[in-house]
């Protein structure tokens, strides 16, 4: 299974976003060389980006005082940083994303128009166009509970060995993940997927 077949069925626009060049990749792979991924990225940016320290920000942009952005980053046209949020790890904003009071993004890819609504955390993932996140939900990439932590999970029956520690979820084009849900570490989610509110969504057991 190729990293193309994998995102390109739940994020329709990756192959022809910036990141199209790493199509070959599967998520995790993605997520853990966000930080080398994001600088390539840095080095080829167009006018109409004001960066500093390692983040850039395009001019149509609004980050607020109070917002802690780490490079590398790069956050997009007309997105909305909210006082209170934090960017690190490596994270690119495509376009009209917003991160609200208390989001916190780490070593992640979010696409067009996708909004994480205010204390959010979503680490290592890639989330696709339009998704939404209520109030408190969060995407967890760290296996605490495990004495082994490599992330291991099922996508259509089959068990992926990612190898990696840290990761989170490939997240499809506009889905709705209610307030106070958990997307356990190691998650695929289809395009529209919609998570009731306190819910748990946990593919490191197969569903019957």
């Amino acid at each position: 299974m190729s990293g193309t077949a994998v995102i390109d069925e739940y994020i329709s626009g990756f192959g022809s976003s910036v990141l199209g060049g790493f199509a070959e990749c599967m998520p995790w792979e993605l997520t853990l060389g966000s930080v080398g991924i994001v600088e390539r990225l840095l080095s080829g940016l167009r006018d109409g980006y004001a960066i500093a320290g390692g983040v850039a920000v395009h001019h149509t942009s609004t980050v607020e005082n109070g917002a802690v952005l780490k490079g590398p980053a790069i956050i997009g046209p007309d997105c909305f940083i909210a006082a209170g949020a934090y960017v690190r790890g490596g994270c690119w904003l495509e376009a009209g994303c917003i991160l609200g009071p208390g989001a916190e993004l780490k070593s992640s890819f979010v696409f067009r128009g996708s909004k994480l609504a205010h204390f959010n955390f979503v680490g290592d993932s890639l989330l696709g166009s339009g998704v939404n996140l209520e109030a408190g939900s969060i995407i967890a990439n760290y296996r605490n509970e495990w004495p082994r932590p490599a992330i291991s999970f099922f996508h259509h029956g089959r068990r992926l060995e990612t190898g990696a520690e840290k990761f989170g979820a490939l997240v499809g084009d506009q889905t709705r993940i209610g307030a106070n849900a958990v997307i356990a570490p190691g998650a695929i989610l289809a395009q529209s997927t919609v998570v009731k509110r306190l819910s748990l969504i946990d593919q490191a057991v197969e569903q019957g």
